[in-house]
């Protein structure tokens, strides 16, 4: 009877740990087989631990060039889908203009389509306009499909803002801009940066709509697509595991910064 009562009280405990493992099963697996030394092309199978894939990261052929490539177009994308989505965020939470409405319905509407029927979409749109597919193109697309969500997170946070604290800056004679730059903004500063990050993680994470707009540009996730038909190399592990430990630490980072604002604050 004790036992049944531990678990009710517990319960929603376990099952959140439960499936916080679930999701963390694929890096686990992804870490675990960057330390395996494959016999063959395929690391599918655990033959050996080894960390020569690690102490040469770069030992494939154009992976690191990929990366690259794909860590300069998630960057600038997460530059300009910030800066416009959260400018439009402003205008349709604080003016009143016509069809504005029905700019906030189309926010929606990247998020909600197909990948594919928007890489199509942009596909044909490039084409039609003589564009020469690449770098460019890649990062016009992924800005375009980025800045939904960007608009949707900052949306939230200006929303919950309290008109009263810029009011109460005007009363203080303070300009506009001192105004936006001194209480706007730091208090809709968490929301930019939510927005950003998931920004930054859609744009390097894309496959669909790059590999319809990409032309002869190859990012990290279409290497790992075309290697993945020839034989998975132990290097492509590596850097995802880099990846995951470099999100968790600035999760981490995030958190300890909070509390010790909280201490201050308290």
């Amino acid at each position: 009877m004790t036992f049944v009562k531990w678990l009710k009280h517990h319960l929603v405990v376990i099952a959140g740990l439960l499936t916080l493992g679930y999701l963390l099963l694929p890096n686990v697996v992804v870490t675990v087989f960057s330390f395996n030394k494959p016999k063959g092309r395929f690391n599918y199978e655990w033959q050996q631990f080894s960390t020569d894939a690690w102490k040469d990261p770069c030992g494939v052929a154009d992976m690191c060039g990929s990366l690259s490539i794909s860590l300069q177009i998630a960057v600038w994308a997460t530059i300009g889908a910030t800066i416009l989505g959260a400018m439009i965020a402003f205008a349709l939470v604080r003016y009143r203009f016509r069809a504005r409405s029905s700019v906030n319905s189309l926010i929606f509407l990247p998020m909600a389509m197909p990948e594919v029927v928007m890489a199509a979409s942009l596909l044909t749109l490039f084409l039609n306009m003589g564009a020469q597919l690449g770098f460019l193109t890649i990062l016009i697309a992924h800005i375009m499909f980025c800045l939904s969500f960007v608009v949707v997170a900052v949306k939230a946070r200006v929303m919950s803002m309290d008109p009263s604290l810029e009011e109460a800056a005007r009363d203080l004679y303070a300009s506009p801009a001192q105004t936006f730059l001194r209480v706007t903004l730091p208090i809709a500063a968490p929301g930019i940066a939510a927005g950003a990050l998931l920004a930054f993680a859609l744009s390097f994470d894309d496959f669909i709509i790059t590999n319809f707009n990409a032309g002869s540009t190859v990012t990290f996730p279409m290497f790992v697509w075309g290697s993945a038909q020839r034989g998975t190399p132990v290097q492509i592990n590596v850097i995802g595991t880099a990846m995951f430990l470099v999100a968790v630490l600035l999760v981490l980072a995030s958190m300890v910064i909070g509390k010790r604002r909280t201490r201050q604050k308290a």
